[in-house]
């Protein structure tokens, strides 16, 4: 294991955050079996007491588990100079085969660890706790994942070893090799360019319906699903390379570095924040006709689906001004 401090830092985090959570799924056990706001016995009345500590702490640590998916990249960019053929993150994600597999148990909890952030937000607005089955039933879905994430990634940074050589971006994205990722990278640049524009323009319209009229929330839902993948897939594709201004270069990390004005940072929240936002609000609706939340619910709902448009207009603007504002051409 390499001693750096980013590298400590995300495996202390991450024993901390599991044990964190894995205690509260324990505890949500009790509560899907036990909760009854109409008794006034001694154990409901202890549920009641910890239920809102618990839920804070959850809450903070479920918040650096956001940051930690950016940090854990970081981490694998700022470290690759110690491997030998490693240029970036690509080269350490690729020392041991437990990188990938961290990378994308770490996307995932992102995107649900957002989601229960919002559900935990709405159902601290009630006065008798409406979602808090709904919310320890999710933690519960999401321990195994949090879990698996803690272990994987603990191999990973256990199997790093500076004597090991890896592979750099351009093998991986080479028309040559062979995987997911040489797939995506291969996407026809073009056609991708058009459906990533009007992925995020059908998005960006439902979700202003749903702002004026009120309508179509679950089809803004899952149009902010469709759209993260499809920004995610069009940024190795095609927004990468006018960005590099080289039509072969597909990495997804160089992005983040100095040399590209850190515009990967802004470019990847933005996507992130669009396609949680997105589908928080369609996993509130069902929501709405509970007593407690029914006035509030369309108010957070809205206000989502805001921060969604927000994100998207920034994301674009971001993957858009390389395309306007440099010389490079597909068309060569």
């Amino acid at each position: 294991m390499i001693l750096h401090p980013s590298v400590l830092a995300l495996f202390v985090s991450s024993l901390l955050i599991s044990l964190m959570v894995l205690y509260s799924a324990v505890y949500g056990v009790q509560i899907l079996r036990n909760w009854d706001l109409s008794s006034g016995s001694e154990q409901q009345l202890a549920l009641e007491r910890k239920t809102y500590l618990i839920s804070t702490i959850v809450s903070y640590f479920l918040a650096f588990q956001l940051v930690s998916l950016f940090l854990f990249i970081y981490t694998a960019d700022s470290i690759c100079n110690l491997f030998v053929g490693a240029m970036c993150a690509v080269g350490t994600l690729t020392v041991n085969g437990y990188g990938y597999p961290t990378l994308l148990l770490k996307i995932v909890n992102f995107v649900l660890a957002g989601l229960w952030l919002i559900l935990n937000h709405a159902d601290s607005q009630g006065y008798d706790y409406p979602l808090i089955r709904k919310k320890y039933l999710f933690l519960l879905l999401m321990a195994p994942l949090i879990l698996a994430e803690a272990v994987v990634q603990g191999a990973f940074f256990l199997g790093l070893k500076p004597d090991i050589i890896t592979s750099c971006c351009g093998s991986l994205f080479s028309p040559t090799s062979r995987g997911i990722a040489t797939e995506i990278a291969n996407a026809p640049p073009l056609p991708m360019l058009v459906i990533y524009y009007g992925s995020a323009a059908v998005t960006a319209v439902a979700g202003v319906l749903y702002l004026l009229k009120g309508r179509g929330g679950y089809l803004f839902a899952v149009l902010s699903g469709l759209n993260f993948l499809v920004a995610m897939v069009a940024v190795i594709s095609v927004i990468s390379l006018y960005i590099y201004q080289m039509p072969s270069h597909h990495c997804p990390f160089c992005i983040l570095q100095k040399e590209y004005h850190f515009v990967g940072y802004p470019l990847y929240i933005a996507i992130l924040v669009a396609g949680v936002s997105g589908l928080g609000v369609g996993m509130l609706l069902p929501f709405r006709a509970v007593a407690s939340l029914r006035g509030m619910i369309p108010r957070l709902t809205k206000r989502l689906t805001l921060a969604a448009l927000i994100a998207i207009v920034v994301s674009t603007a971001v993957a858009t001004w390389p395309v306007l504002f440099t010389s490079f051409s597909l068309r060569g």
